[in-house]
């Protein structure tokens, strides 16, 4: 195993990260900028107003995604079993 696999398996798994994260990621900043403007508008500044939505946006983001986000991450776990002969060199 040289030090190129391990790069391009890093690589993989760095990618394969943000793919499962970012429809946490993007609903809960979509919700916070728009929790935001709202109380900018109506000039409420409570601190806790944006925790709620955040928190059921993201619970309905993972309902929706998340076996889309198993079927990624069972895929990427069958490929980097199947490479362990090549990179041990069999």
């Amino acid at each position: 195993m040289n030090s190129a696999a391990v790069l391009k398996i890093a690589a993989e798994a760095l990618t394969m990260m943000a793919e499962l994260a970012a429809p946490m990621v993007l609903t809960a900043l979509v919700i916070g900028f728009a929790i935001s403007l709202i109380q900018s508008i109506t000039q409420i500044q409570e601190v806790t107003l944006s925790f709620v939505p955040k928190a059921v946006g993201v619970a309905i983001a993972l309902m929706i995604c998340g076996s889309w986000m198993i079927a990624q991450l069972v895929s990427f776990t069958q490929q980097l079993f199947a490479q362990i002969p090549s990179l041990l060199g069999g």
